[in-house]
């Protein structure tokens, strides 16, 4: 009985990991696109740096803190809900790479790397992992400053009544 307890909560916070991932996915299938069509245009990296999947990461780590930090299990949430979306999110990037590699076209996304598996290695699997990794810190801080505030909040309004 306890085990499937504890199998239903596991996966309910699967199910709500999954459910937070998929619009910042659906996001990221569009970011890497255009980020490549503005550097092929010409556009300088000073123009487009601020179009990119880290800063998605860290915005919607920030986002989800502050929107969901009252969960139960939140934090595990969150590092599950950037493993998810991480690794799939830099899918775009290695389609760039190939595209850049095979027609040529002198992006930053064919630099570097001489196979696909090289690419699969540093850009989804390392990639995911520059996202996580300060997703998850930036997450963590949000949600420890969200819940000092809730805190000091609820002592300021147990002093007023009390």
């Amino acid at each position: 009985m306890k085990t499937q307890v504890r199998s239903k909560h596991q996966k309910n916070i699967f199910q709500q990991a999954l459910q937070l991932s998929k619009t910042p996915i659906i996001i990221a299938c569009f970011v890497t696109p255009i980020r490549f069509i503005l550097e092929y245009l010409g556009l300088p990296e000073e123009a487009i740096f601020m179009i990119g999947l880290l800063w998605l990461t860290l915005g919607f780590s920030v986002y989800w803190s502050i929107k969901w930090y009252q969960k139960p299990k939140f934090l595990v949430i969150l590092l599950l809900s950037l493993c998810i979306y991480s690794p799939i999110s830099r899918i775009p990037v290695a389609i760039a790479w190939w595209i850049d590699v095979n027609w040529q076209l002198g992006t930053h996304y064919g630099l570097y790397f001489n196979t696909f598996g090289q690419v699969l290695l540093n850009h989804v699997f390392y990639g995911a992992l520059v996202q996580i990794i300060p997703g998850f810190i930036i997450g963590a801080i949000t949600y420890a400053i969200m819940q000092s505030v809730k805190k000091t909040k609820n002592l300021k309004q147990q002093s007023y009544n009390g």
